[in-house]
């Protein structure tokens, strides 16, 4: 029977919190928003329109959120030809494929972003689908993501795994029946990943590459 390895990318596979953490608080101050950055860090994982809800609550003014994404878009489209991969990202992604799992993305990014983030982890040839933001109407924490990337896998929540960094991510796999494992180099506490769901936690995917036989993956 199949097995599912679902993986977020931001924070997860690709060293990129801390570019979109700045990237936003500078297209919030450009607007005008005043947003300390360790509230955007908490907020990374949404969605563009969660992540602006978020942050700027039900009261704001609804008609700027698409110039807010757009400036963040464009601030952040400046990295697209360097994106850092976490170490060992690609050769995890590998091994599970050759141990036999079905390995899926599932990302809140879409378009020439995710393009570029699959670029930078360089492993395409064990990705087998990718569940994007273009894809599904409600973001993480909703479960849709994790749902839509077992129906491209085929696979059943019971025989899924969830890789993440944010407690968003934890909690849409939750809420979608698959085991949680989180991972800290998003920058997300380990208590908080524990108290979202996740069953086990690794520094990065080098540290779940090396420890995998001991894992949820084993």
């Amino acid at each position: 029977m199949q097995r599912a390895a679902v993986f977020d990318v931001d924070g997860t596979l690709v060293d990129t919190n801390h570019l979109h953490v700045t990237t936003w608080w500078e297209a919030l101050r450009q607007a005008g928003h005043r947003v300390p950055m360790h509230a955007v860090h908490r907020a990374i994982g949404l969605g563009s329109d969660d992540l602006v809800a978020h942050l700027l609550g039900d009261d704001r003014d609804r008609d700027q959120d698409d110039e807010l994404s757009a400036a963040h878009k464009a601030l952040y489209g400046q990295y697209f030809d360097r994106l850092p991969a976490l170490q060992d990202a690609g050769r995890l992604l590998r091994r599970l494929d050759q141990d036999g799992w079905r390995v899926v993305l599932a990302t809140s990014a879409g378009g020439a972003e995710l393009s570029a983030l699959r670029r930078a982890i360089d492993a395409d040839d064990a990705i087998m689908a990718t569940a994007s933001a273009d894809d599904v109407e409600e973001g993480k924490p909703a479960p849709e993501p994790v749902e839509h990337a077992l129906e491209l896998a085929g696979v059943p929540a019971e025989r899924a795994v969830l890789v993440g960094d944010t407690v968003w991510d934890m909690r849409a796999g939750s809420r979608a029946g698959v085991r949680c494992v989180g991972v800290l180099c998003g920058g997300i506490p380990r208590a908080d990943l524990v108290e979202a769901g996740a069953r086990a936690i690794y520094d990065d995917p080098a540290h779940l590459l090396a420890s995998l036989a001991d894992s949820p993956l084993a």
